[in-house]
């Protein structure tokens, strides 16, 4: 069983004071630790006298605090395990949904933010263009290429050469996307029932498909304590994981990049466990603000990690990759073949001639989507200034927290209101979520502000849709 220490739930609360009744004010915020995901559905929680000694609260006030929630439903006391974490059964909409972000049409008067994308880069064209000149002989081949374009297998060794990470092109194999990469390597080294340490909040894609592929997973909470190791060992150990997806560098949806430091850290308590880790890549060319500190792979020569041309250049252009050691590729590509039996030729060359392009080509999409966040954080704190959220150092994403939790509420009413949202609960990965959402900043600059006034609009219409239930009463700020 999973447990929390007094010493981790005491630093998750913070140092905010309790207001009066104290048993009261400490039964909201551990309420929402909870619904935050931030202490995990299935925890056992620290004994009464642990609680008193860590937070230097009486008896009293544990125990009425304890009392409350257990009457709330969000703990529940089992015999020979304590008091354990739950979700009430209430239809509050604090559960996981299992179907993970479906496309579906947008009607055209409504602005959609259900996905962090941006349009295609400037030079997609001209990489089109060049990429038709050499597809003529590659017309009468077959055309799979299950392994991929060894000229673009080429370009991406070099590429991962040129961040300090030496690669060998056969240990690169083409996909169709990262999604298609991160299905592949899950069936190539995994068995049904075995288990995967997920971050929560996470990608829900990802959470949708290791529970598609058979496989269990296991949730690391890493808001707002990031990556610590310690608590990372905790959860490998008693959760029995055999792989870690982890999205190091502006992470979805919280946009956090490990550091260097970090990065060792894990990559250690990685190999202690014996557990291979699956790094995402995705957003790792969206260094708005600094860059990341080198790959992953680089501390930890066991990791797998995947990479995709969706977030740097345009969704539309449907390439990923896989970077494994040796001994793995033959299972993925094996894995692969059970998906697809290769990625279009074109859309290959494409990604050849954009890696090509070198990175003068990056860094004007890293200025555009820089000029789009920072216009998306003036309008949220014009008309939403309620709702709170860290400055992303890179990435696409803003991970708003809402003074209440009606997350579930906004995305219900937001399309109402002229704007669509993807529920802060798919990003959790056993549950809660529901005082979050993600806002992509992926419309336009000039766009930004009438987003913010429809925004505004769904709030009022979420909070005029509040259950009976109250919402948890927060500490004083």
């Amino acid at each position: 069983m999973r447990t929390v220490s007094a010493r981790t739930v005491a630093q998750l609360l913070g140092p905010e004071p309790l207001t009066r009744p104290a048993y009261r004010s400490l039964a909201a915020a551990m309420r929402r630790l909870v619904s935050d995901g931030r202490i995990l559905v299935g925890t056992r929680l620290p004994s009464e006298r642990a609680l008193m000694s860590e937070l230097g609260l009486s008896r009293t006030t544990v125990v009425g605090a304890l009392d409350v929630l257990r009457e709330e439903g969000f703990i529940v006391t089992r015999r020979g395990s304590g008091s354990v974490a739950a979700l009430p059964e209430d239809g509050s909409g604090l559960a996981l949904s299992g179907a993970g972000l479906v496309p579906t049409d947008v009607p055209p008067d409504v602005i959609d933010l259900t996905y962090a994308v941006l349009p295609a880069a400037a030079g997609l064209t001209g990489a089109y263009e060049r990429a038709l000149e050499h597809l003529p002989r590659h017309l009468s081949t077959a055309g799979y290429h299950p392994r991929g374009l060894p000229e673009l297998r080429q370009a991406l060794a070099d590429w991962y050469e040129s961040r300090g990470l030496p690669t060998d092109p056969g240990d690169v194999l083409i996909t169709s996307g990262a999604h298609a990469a991160l299905s592949a390597v899950l069936r190539a080294a995994l068995d049904p029932g075995d288990r995967v340490l997920l971050e929560t909040p996470t990608y829900p894609n990802a959470i949708v498909g290791v529970r598609r592929s058979g496989l269990r997973p296991v949730p690391f909470p890493i808001d707002p304590l990031g990556w610590d190791p310690g608590r990372l060992e905790l959860a490998l150990r008693q959760g029995g994981a055999r792989m870690a997806y982890l999205v190091p560098d502006f992470q979805n949806p919280t946009g956090r990049l490990m550091s260097g430091d970090e990065r060792v850290q894990v990559s250690e308590v990685l190999r202690r466990t014996r557990v291979t880790p699956i790094i995402d890549e995705t957003f790792v060319e969206l260094g708005l603000d600094v860059s990341p500190p080198g790959p992953f792979a680089a501390s930890s020569p066991a990791a797998v990690t995947l990479g995709s041309t969706g977030k740097a250049f345009w969704g539309g252009l449907r390439v990923g990759w896989v970077r494994a050691p040796h001994p793995l590729v033959a299972p993925i590509l094996e894995a692969r073949h059970s998906l697809d039996l290769g990625t279009a030729v074109l859309e290959q060359l494409v990604l050849t001639e954009l890696l090509r392009a070198g990175p003068e080509l990056l860094e004007e999409r890293r200025a555009e989507a820089r000029r789009r966040r920072d216009a998306m954080m003036a309008a949220l704190r014009t008309h939403v200034p309620e709702w709170s959220f860290a400055v992303p150092p890179g990435g696409l994403n803003l991970w708003c927290e809402l003074p209440v939790d009606r997350g579930d509420a906004l995305s219900r009413v937001a399309e109402s209101a002229g704007v669509r949202l993807a529920r802060g609960t798919q990003f959790g990965t056993d549950g809660g979520m529901d005082r979050f959402v993600r806002i992509p900043f992926s419309v336009p600059a000039d766009e930004t502000d009438e987003v913010g006034r429809r925004l505004a609009d769904a709030w009022r219409l979420a909070l005029g849709s509040r259950s009976t239930r109250e919402p948890a009463t927060p500490l004083i700020a």
